[in-house]
């Protein structure tokens, strides 16, 4: 994908000063896929519409740059659209050191408020691969598929059009087996008008239930969407970083990920979700042993 050569840089209102440390891991710690750290330290993101460049500058206020005005508005919902301070606050960290470890290694890390639609695709995508490979095939498909923003620079397809996709097509972008549920799920979701606004403005629970009714959604797919893409904060997605963390960390060893999942919404509480990026973050940055 080319690159596209920032125009003029704008500070972010309103945002907080971050690290070099938390800007890298909330664009590209596994929340979302499609962000760059390009060659001049900047990072390149896409997400609906919108292209944007971000950077820090020397005492972490965040700038941003885009060839549309109209994404400053969109760029700080996108990145600061929850109160994360208020969420932190309610966090168990007093009571809990290690939380309080994780928060300290990545302040201001906060937790995306994404496309729904694209959310589900990114995680569709996810299934036994790592982040960088998830990225391949996601560039892939908005390469393949999607309209173009600017010049050689393409969205995600909607799920409308990848409903229009042959199966074999849809593999051909490195999908492997998700090929099929990806399909699948377009079809559904084509035939279903309105199903995915639904899906997103119910509770967590019955958001819950109705994602895994799709093919390829279990208990990890479902709240990483809901978590990453309909902000509800309550969702505790397991994989096996969080698996390892919570072995490691507060002695649930050899308990099932459905186990450490409720664990994790009963001690973290209605926040659970920010906790888990944290916890998440703070394991994948500690040495390999």
């Amino acid at each position: 994908m080319p690159s596209l050569t920032p125009a003029s840089w704008t500070p972010l209102d309103h945002s907080p000063r971050l690290t070099a440390a938390t800007l890298a891991e909330l664009v590209d710690g596994g929340q979302a896929f499609r962000w760059q750290h390009q060659p001049d330290g900047t990072w390149r993101g896409i997400w609906n519409n919108h292209v944007v460049h971000l950077r820090l500058t020397s005492d972490g206020a965040l700038e941003w740059s885009s060839p549309s005005a109209h994404t400053g508005p969109a760029l700080a919902t996108y990145l600061f659209g929850h109160d994360t301070a208020a969420a932190i606050d309610a966090l168990p960290w007093r009571s809990d050191p290690h939380l309080a470890r994780c928060l300290a290694a990545f302040p201001a890390l906060t937790i995306l408020r994404q496309p729904f639609g694209e959310t589900l695709l990114g995680f569709l995508c996810s299934a036994t691969k790592q982040i960088v490979q998830i990225k391949q095939m996601i560039a892939l498909l908005a390469e393949r598929h999607g309209a173009t923003i600017t010049p050689g620079i393409n969205r995600l397809p909607r799920w409308t059009e990848l409903a229009a996709i042959p199966e074999t097509e849809l593999r051909a972008c490195l999908l492997g087996f998700r090929a099929r549920y990806i399909h699948q799920t377009a079809q559904f979701i084509a035939a279903n008008p309105g199903w995915l606004e639904e899906t997103e403005a119910a509770p967590y629970a019955e958001a819950k239930t109705r994602l895994m009714s799709l093919p390829g959604v279990g208990e990890k797919v479902a709240d990483c969407v809901l978590l990453f893409g309909a902000g509800k904060l309550e969702a505790f997605p397991v994989d096996t970083w969080i698996i390892k963390a919570m072995a490691r960390r507060y002695g649930l060893d050899g308990w099932t990920p459905a186990q450490i999942a409720h664990f994790g919404r009963t001690h973290f509480g209605a926040h659970a979700g920010l906790a888990q990026q944290y916890l998440f973050a703070y394991e994948r940055a500690q040495p390999k042993v």
